[in-house]
């Protein structure tokens, strides 16, 4: 939303200068975006000033020209050459000083520079209209007639001081403050400067009778509706500072008669609309809405069918405007038009907000319609518009102004207990402070005793209708940055953020891992004896009361074999390259001291089985192995931001080899190749690699946060290693190693190279290892990277018995 600063301060007087404004309506809640200065004229007239010709006499050199000294009110008198041929002494001119750059009607810009003219100094310029873009004549110089101190910038004069357009991100709530007098009594309340209404007070009704019928069908839809008809107007361009009000708030100017709407709209906070009366067919109009299926060609141009619950302004042969979003083509005041019917009320916002939302229109009337408008502002507005229509365009009001209102919409009357007020606020204002905010804020009270009170909110404010509402009114006011922080901060509830919702986490990972080719399956939880029989823990099995069939009569304690029984059901069916996932429950039971616990357990199963890839022309099919699933564990883990793990070789007898994860001294997730063993007894015919998730610890740990660091400003430097080494070392030994003896500099460690084979004992093998050294904060010389090799290979020697083969 964009809002004049010259046209704010007609409507409440203030002296704060634009930035200023800016940052005291931010604090009232109405978050200043941007604010941007106006030039009336390009470059606003600046460095042009009114002087005073002393002495005019002929340039010895040149007929033409003329030897001027000027005064601009300083110390000495300007030489200026002049060239106009009605320069003379005595006369109050506009002089362009240098430095400054004039922008003429036609042609480029220049800026006046101290210069010789046939050999006689000139120090600036005396200035014809269309050479400082002002008009098209160049006859001579603008002589003013003023009274204007020597050296006043001339804008004063012409009265074309800028302007600055302050744009506003209105919050949906604040439809109150959608308009210069909205934003004007935020000003208000901080300031308790009163607010300027125009004086309505001079229009009165006319003798010409009215010829225009109006009646209201749906009041539900429209709960007040307020017309006047306005006879023999002229329609013509619109006087100047209209126009330049339009154009700072980004609204292109139509005539004097559209653009007065456009001006109550965006000044008052109330949309109208203007009829041609000679178009109102049969001279009646009425608010209804039409048949579903019924035409309206709008002011766009298009032809739009009425649904039926459209609220629409129609005469006798159908309707004429959409209420409170658009207005008809054939309806709409023109370049003839004679007579018009003003048109001001309030809508229902609901309804305004289907028909907008349904015909896919926003306008500035629905944008201010569908969040709620002033139910009282109309009989203001509509005798605003009429004295502005009178004053710019002419004419003569009928005898008739009409005012449909049969059920007048009540303020808000909302109970207040002052601890609520304290607590919420935390901090005690006092009775007497909070009262005198609320009356700034148009908030009266009713009645106050013992700690309570009730108020009084006027209904343009719809949004302020609970205790809750009115407690925030009063801390936007009095300024959230003066309530002070307690030394012990407490609040009414007690959560971990950010908040973390295990069924968005799951979708998360659902999709990374269906984007990598993996399908979720769904089991049963309930299993065959055979099933848990396999993990041989016979005495944490829970066993149903009242089973359905001797095949389903235990809980899982594993999902491992609900996968294992979804991969052969799909190869007994030709179906033999398998990725999926599931999400699941497993349930175990522990007796202790006497006491049965059953504890149920979710956790995330993934399996792989057969090729990790289809044949085709490009790349031959390969089997799935441990490396794959260890890729799968890694995103799993990446995604949900989980880093600082222990690892550990599992021993759990479901796995033929694989690793566990350990975090805080729980197993986060343990994978590898199912054991061969468990495989047959499933009557599983092909290798399978599976990985359990602890879910809940998985989700515990789960973190939102992203952490940014800055790209490294010098290089890193990468050295290799070839070790020697027993078998039974792996490789995640020695990377422990080596980031226990260099922390700071060693960046990452990788194997690029294993061997094993004729030139080495059977129980030994070589790793070829690669060491990234980085310096965030210098470049790294060769000393220093030698130093750090050194330390690595003696590490490497003697803690996993390394031979260094050079």
């Amino acid at each position: 939303m964009k809002i004049s600063y010259n046209q704010l301060k007609t409507l409440i007087d203030f002296e704060h200068n634009p930035q200023k404004l800016g940052e005291i309506l931010t604090d009232t809640g109405l978050e200043v975006e941007a604010i941007e200065k106006v030039d009336a004229v390009k470059g606003g007239l600046e460095g042009l000033v009114v002087g005073l010709v002393v002495s005019c006499e002929k340039h010895p050199d040149a007929d033409k020209l003329s030897l001027t000294k000027v005064d601009i009110g300083g110390e000495a008198l300007l030489e200026i050459v002049c060239g106009a041929p009605n320069v003379a002494a005595e006369q109050k001119v506009i002089v362009a000083l240098v430095g400054a750059t004039l922008y003429p009607t036609s042609g480029e810009s220049f800026t006046i520079k101290k210069s010789k003219i046939r050999g006689a100094v000139s120090e600036g310029m005396l200035c014809a209209e269309d050479e400082i873009g002002l008009g098209q004549s160049h006859a001579g110089i603008l002589v003013l007639d003023t009274d204007l101190p020597l050296g006043t910038p001339i804008s004063k004069y012409f009265n074309l001081e800028p302007d600055y357009v302050i744009e506003i991100g209105l919050t949906p709530n604040r439809a109150d403050a959608a308009s210069h007098l909205g934003v004007a009594r935020d000003i208000k309340a901080v300031s308790d400067s009163p607010i300027l209404l125009p004086d309505v007070s001079g229009f009165s009704l006319g003798n010409s009778a009215s010829s225009i019928g109006l009646f209201v069908e749906d009041t539900n839809a429209c709960p007040r509706f307020c017309g006047l008809e306005i006879k023999d107007i002229e329609v013509k361009e619109s006087p100047e500072w209209l126009k330049r009000f339009l154009s700072t708030i980004g609204v292109n100017s139509i005539n004097n008669i559209v653009d007065i709407t456009n001006y109550v709209c965006h000044y008052l906070g109330q949309p109208m609309h203007i009829f041609d009366a000679d178009a109102i067919s049969g001279k009646q109009v009425t608010v209804k809405c039409p048949d579903a299926g019924t035409d309206l060609v709008t002011l766009d141009g298009t032809t739009r069918k009425l649904s039926g619950t459209d609220l629409a302004i129609c005469n006798v042969d159908g309707p004429m405007a959409i209420a409170g979003v658009f207005g008809g083509l054939n309806s709409g005041v023109k370049a003839t038009t004679k007579n018009i019917f003003l048109e001001v009320a309030y809508f229902n916002p609901v309804s305004v907000r289907k028909t907008a939302s349904k015909h896919g229109l926003k306008t500035d009337a629905s944008f201010r319609y569908e969040r709620g408008t002033d139910p009282n502002m109309p009989p203001f507005a509509i005798k605003f518009a009429a004295n502005l229509i009178l004053e710019l365009a002419g004419g003569k009001v009928c005898d008739k102004m009409f005012d449909i209102y049969p059920a007048p919409i009540s303020n808000f009357e909302i109970d207040l207990k002052i601890k609520n007020i304290d607590r919420l606020l935390g901090k005690k204002l006092g009775e007497e402070l909070i009262l005198s905010i609320l009356e700034k804020l148009d908030i009266q009270l009713i009645s106050k005793s013992d700690g309570q009170m009730k108020v009084s909110v006027p209904p343009y404010r719809v949004d302020v209708t609970r205790e809750a509402d009115v407690v925030e009114e009063i801390l936007r006011i009095y300024g959230f940055e003066n309530i002070e922080l307690s030394d012990n901060l407490s609040s009414d509830f007690i959560a971990e953020f950010p908040e973390k919702d295990p069924e968005t986490l799951k979708t998360k990972l659902s999709d990374a891992l269906a984007a990598n080719g993996f399908n979720e399956i769904q089991s049963l939880s309930i299993v065959k004896p055979a099933d848990n029989n396999w993990l041989n823990q016979s005495d944490t099995v829970v066993k149903l009361l009242n089973p359905l069939s001797e095949e389903l009569s235990e809980m899982r304690q594993s999902i491992l074999f609900s996968g294992l029984n979804a991969l052969v059901y799909n190869i007994n069916r030709r179906n033999k390259d398998l990725k999926f996932f599931e999400f699941g429950r497993t349930y175990t039971k522990n007796t202790i001291e006497g006491q049965t616990k059953i504890k149920e357990n979710r956790v995330l199963g993934v399996w792989l089985s057969g090729n990790i890839n289809s044949e085709s022309w490009m790349q031959k099919s390969s089997a799935v192995s441990y490396h794959h699933l260890f890729e799968v564990v890694s995103l799993v883990l990446g995604l949900m931001k989980i880093k600082k793990i222990d690892t550990n070789e599992t021993s759990n007898q479901a796995f033929a080899y694989g690793l566990e994860y350990i975090v805080r001294n729980k197993i986060l997730v343990k994978f590898g190749l199912v054991n061969p063993n468990l495989a047959v007894k499933a009557d599983l015919k092909q290798a399978a690699y599976y990985a359990e998730f602890d879910w809940d610890l998985l989700c515990k740990l789960y973190t939102s946060e992203s952490k940014f660091v800055e790209i490294p400003k010098y290089p890193e430097v990468r050295r290799d290693l070839s070790l020697v080494l027993s078998k039974t070392i792996k490789f995640d030994q020695i990377k422990k190693v080596a980031f226990s003896v260099e922390k700071k500099l060693l960046k990452s460690v990788n194997v690029f190279d294993v061997y094993q084979g004729e030139k080495l004992p059977d129980n030994q093998k070589s790793y070829s290892v690669s060491f990234i050294l980085q310096d965030e904060e210098k470049t790294l010389n060769d000393q220093q990277i030698d130093k750090t090799m050194q330390k690595l290979m003696g590490a490497f020697e003697n803690e996993v018995g390394a031979v260094i083969r050079k």
